[in-house]
Order: C-alpha cells, then structure tokens, then sequence
C-alpha cells in the first residue's frame, strides 16, 4: 500500500536528468484500458484509489482541497477546501485518516478519512511534496541522479513516481533506489486537451491492489486514465 512509501519523502527535488540516463533502462509504453472523467480544473497533486473510490488533492493558492471522487463519473462527493494560505501537495490514507501536506507553508493537516473532519496538524521543514520522513533514497538511472521525482505510489515492491515536467514514471526499487524502467505516458492527452498549459503535467498515479489496476492522470487534465504496461522492444523503446 502507498503509505509504506510516502514516508520515505520530502525527499526530492529539482534537477532534470540527464538525457543519456534514459537509454539503458527498459522502456514500457502504455495500453489504455479505460478512460475516466476528470476535473480539468483540478491541480492534481496527490492521488490514491481506495474501496471504489479516488481521493485526490488539488494545489494552487485558493483552489487547494481534499476531494473524495465517483470513478465512473467523475463526481466529486465530499471535499474540504484548504485556506488560501496553504499549496496543497501529497495525501495518504493512514488507519482511518487522511494526512496531507502543504508545499512551503511546512504544515501537514490530518483528517477523519470517513467525514473529512479535521483531527489534527503537524510541522515539518523545507518544501512539502509527499509524506513523513523515514529515511532517505538517492534515486539514480545508470548512475545518474534523478531529481525533480514527484508523486509517488507502491506498485508490486516499487515506488512508481512522477518526473515532473516529463511524461515519464520511474519505477524505482526501494531497497537501492535505482529505476529499473520507465514508463511513458506520452500521447495520452495533447495540447489541444489541456489548451496548451505548460503546467499541464502528468501528475497522479493510484493503484487498486485488489483488482490489480493502476490508474494515472495529470494537471489540469481532463481525463483519468486506467493504463497497462507495454514492454518496448530494446532498452531505449527503439
């Protein structure tokens, strides 16, 4: 489940990648399995899938919240609103309780996960992207180190994390940190989706461990995706 791994972050941030570190890593495209309605206003930050239901938070100044979402229609059903103070970033459901963070305000909020109320606040320092610090991971692709690595799910003994700015998820073990494949999200919406916004990024990965489905979407995009993994010919996808 997720919250084994949200714990390893606030851990990374930004540098972009070298380009020759893609090459040797096995390349996996995607098949689209299903294709879900999704809030093109939402600034999607975190996500996870829990008992039929998707729980998202959303960022930006003054549209930041905690949504509870129908899959089928895209519908929110509960939601809590942050204070225009607050980014919202990463969420991850806990023992009954929903925790999330704020980007730069280092305050983290805990809630009833069944009503949304509020229960509790916590401190931490520097930059907010997913949860409570355990320990930390030096995550590299042939050696290169990896920045810029954003929100994260458990899949099957992997952390699978966005690249922000990119249309690829790194799978990453746990245990070294190293990727051992990437997986390109590219060509699953266009420009024209997304009205050319440069921040309209992928962002949002969830996995239903019971059905063995994994779902991804972005920011700001209008659609929410059910994907299976593809695996392309030769190390670089060539």
């Amino acid at each position: 489940m997720i919250q084994r791994f949200w714990r390893l972050a606030t851990l990374l941030a930004a540098l972009v990648l070298a380009p020759g570190a893609w090459a040797a890593i096995p390349v996996y495209g995607v098949e689209v399995v299903r294709a879900y309605p999704h809030d093109p206003q939402a600034f999607t930050e975190g996500l996870f899938y829990l008992n039929g239901s998707f729980y998202e938070s959303t960022g930006l100044n003054g549209h930041s919240q905690i949504r509870k979402v129908d899959p089928a229609s895209g519908r929110v059903l509960q939601s809590r609103d942050l204070s225009p103070t607050y980014f919202g970033e990463g969420i991850v459901d806990w023992r009954g309780r929903l925790v999330q963070l704020t980007w730069v305000n280092h305050v983290g909020f805990i809630y009833d996960l069944a009503t949304f109320r509020p229960i509790g606040r916590f401190s931490y320092p520097g930059e907010g992207w997913a949860l409570k610090e355990v320990r930390r991971l030096t995550v590299t692709a042939d050696g290169v180190p990896v920045k810029n690595v954003n929100e994260l799910e458990w899949v099957k003994g992997e952390i699978y994390a966005n690249i922000w700015l990119t249309s690829r998820i790194a799978r990453i073990d746990p245990a070294t940190g190293h990727v051992v494949g990437w997986i390109d999200l590219t060509g699953l919406v266009s420009p024209q989706d997304t009205g050319g916004n440069e921040d309209a990024v992928a962002n949002g990965i969830a996995y239903d461990a019971v059905q063995d489905r994994l779902f991804v979407t972005g920011k700001l995009w209008p659609k929410l995706f059910e994907i299976q993994l593809v695996r392309r010919t030769g190390a670089d996808g060539g």
